[in-house]
């Protein structure tokens, strides 16, 4: 199965899937009906058997949670990792609002991850009717979040893979930054498929940022810093105050707008 094919099915399919606009029935307003969620996919390789993933195990990284390819799927070959960018529509709405979500980003957070998932199982289904075994970590009933310390981490985190397929490296803010910038989501598929794996091209972790602090003063709640980079424990309590006031749906992503990561990899500062 052509790797360029794939690429091209899945952004046709962005394009024209009604689950990436937002529908009438679930629309925070009548001006956001046919708001279009995400803009075409970046995609990436990686081996199932890249030493990286085993690394993840380590207490200073994810920890003994984490899961690999191959824990996932036994006959893991390849991880296919994709980086959905969130529309200009989108990003634009949250640097108007101040201090709260826009209604635009309310929507991109929810049915936003709703439609990852659905990119992920129509990605699924192709490679089934290839004949490759497939897993979506995410949808898998092992996955979850850790519930322990440390938390806010999950045993199977989409960012870190990522990074290992190829598409990024870490920010200031935690979030990846792909050549099509930090502002979106990630979703990936396990597969039994064997394919090329991408090149990374980047030494250091946090190679991308240029670590300028604009997602630091963009926080509403301070909860970056040079020094610590992110602090998880009020940036969670936040976005808990979101899911309140907007119930059922909640988020933020301050640290993703206005920012010169926005949608592009950005230049180095001049020291």
């Amino acid at each position: 199965m052509e790797r360029n094919w794939m690429e091209e099915v899945c952004a046709t399919y962005t394009w024209e899937s009604p689950y990436n606009y937002v529908g009438s029935e679930k629309a925070l307003s009548t001006a956001l009906i046919g708001l279009r969620i995400f803009d075409p996919p970046l995609m990436g390789v990686a081996d199932a058997r890249d030493p990286l993933f085993e690394k993840m195990k380590e207490d200073s990284i994810i920890g003994q949670h984490a899961l690999s390819p191959i824990d996932w799927l036994p006959q893991a070959k390849s991880v296919i990792s994709f980086f959905l960018p969130f529309s200009k529509k989108v990003r634009d709405s949250n640097k108007v609002v101040k201090g709260w979500p826009s209604q635009e980003w309310l929507h991109a957070r929810i049915e936003g991850q709703a439609f990852v998932l659905d990119l992920c199982r129509y990605l699924e289904s192709i490679l089934k009717e290839a004949g490759y075994i497939n897993n979506i970590p995410v949808t898998d009933p092992r996955f979850r979040m850790n519930d322990k310390p440390p938390h806010f981490t999950s045993n199977w985190s989409e960012r870190h893979v990522a990074f290992v397929a190829g598409l990024g490296t870490f920010s200031l803010s935690k979030g990846l930054i792909t050549e099509k910038g930090v502002a979106g989501r990630f979703g990936s598929i396990v597969t039994s498929l064997s394919l090329t794996a991408d090149t990374r091209n980047y030494t250091e972790i946090d190679e991308h940022c240029n670590q300028c602090g604009a997602c630091m003063e963009n926080c509403p709640v301070n909860a970056i810093s040079f020094e610590k980079g992110k602090n998880h424990e009020p940036c969670g309590t936040f976005l808990d105050e979101t899911a309140i006031k907007f119930n059922p749906r909640y988020g933020c992503g301050k640290c993703q707008v206005d920012v010169p990561c926005e949608c592009n990899i950005p230049e180095k500062t001049v020291s």
